[in-house]
């Protein structure tokens, strides 16, 4: 593959990918590269489907199983200071797609802004977050979008609306685009207030969640109308185990693994879960983590 010289500075070759996820499971990526700008970006993607190389974004890697042969294409970070950026304008907040999630609800609620304080307990970028429109039961970050810009597959940076973007349960229409930056717009509150409900929704996270351990969070899509956990749960499969990998016996929706796991123990029990389901209650459960 014929790299630019500015690609090929920056360009690792067959780089384990495990220890980049919170699986800390799978194989390696055929190429790893951390651009410095959104041209930087535009450079290493054209590069990429002129070489016919699938191109992936990997933020913190929250919510990624990699498989135990790895990815055979090109993984980017956004792991570059242009794209971790978070700047406070009154209400709104300019942040970069890279932008570490847990620290932007935090700054926020520091700041007495409300509207991300529901996302506590989220570890991932923003980019990814407005991917799949991370959220839970207290709220999503599309409720706060107001817009952001794309990078899209034939190279064009376009800037995108909240409307355009149809935000619905775990779903963004992005399509293939990469997710550049965004701004944010916030409610002002007191900051005691809002603090005080940051502080509830991560006491409530930590009990109902095992965020200590190595997991990817939720591993399915709720049906509608119904909890994906429960359904896991009724079936009689907390603490159902695969070599390594094991249901949560704190919440069910959550696959835990051991330092000696595999990606495939994960993938097995993922198989066993949704057969169970779908014997026991006619229920077809939809994977939330991106397999890759």
């Amino acid at each position: 593959m014929n790299w630019s010289d500015t690609c090929a500075e920056r360009l690792d070759v067959d780089v384990p990918l495990g220890p980049l996820t919170s699986y800390r499971v799978g194989g390696p990526a055929r190429y790893l590269y951390s651009p410095q700008s959104a041209d930087d970006l535009r450079a290493i993607a054209r590069n990429a489907r002129q070489a016919e190389l699938p191109l992936k974004v990997l933020g913190r890697g929250a919510n990624v199983l990699i498989r135990d042969d790895g990815f055979d294409g090109v993984v980017v970070r956004l792991d570059s200071d242009g794209f971790r950026s978070m700047r406070f304008e009154g209400r709104h907040v300019l942040v970069g797609a890279g932008c570490d999630l847990t620290k932007l609800c935090k700054a926020a609620a520091q700041r007495g802004l409300a509207g991300l304080e529901c996302l506590v307990g989220i570890p991932g970028t923003v980019g990814g977050a407005i991917r799949m429109n991370a959220g839970g039961k207290f709220g999503c970050i599309g409720d706060t979008v107001d817009r952001f810009d794309v990078l899209t597959p034939d190279g064009r940076v376009e800037s995108r609306s909240r409307e355009q973007a149809q935000f619905g349960y775990r779903s963004c229409a992005i399509g293939d685009s990469i997710v550049l930056g965004a701004e944010l717009v916030l409610i002002r509150q007191s900051r005691a207030e809002v603090w005080q409900r940051y502080r509830e929704y991560w006491a409530y996270k930590k009990r109902t969640q095992p965020l200590a351990d190595r997991s990817a969070g939720c591993v399915f899509k709720n049906p509608p109308g119904q909890s994906a956990g429960r359904l896991i749960d009724q079936a009689g499969l907390k603490g159902e185990r695969c070599a390594g990998a094991v249901v949560s016996t704190q919440h069910a929706n959550f696959i835990s693994v051991d330092r000696d796991a595999a990606a495939s123990d994960v993938l097995r029990l993922i198989d066993r879960i949704r057969a169970r389901v779908s014997r026991q209650f006619g229920q077809d459960l939809e994977l939330e983590i991106d397999v890759w």
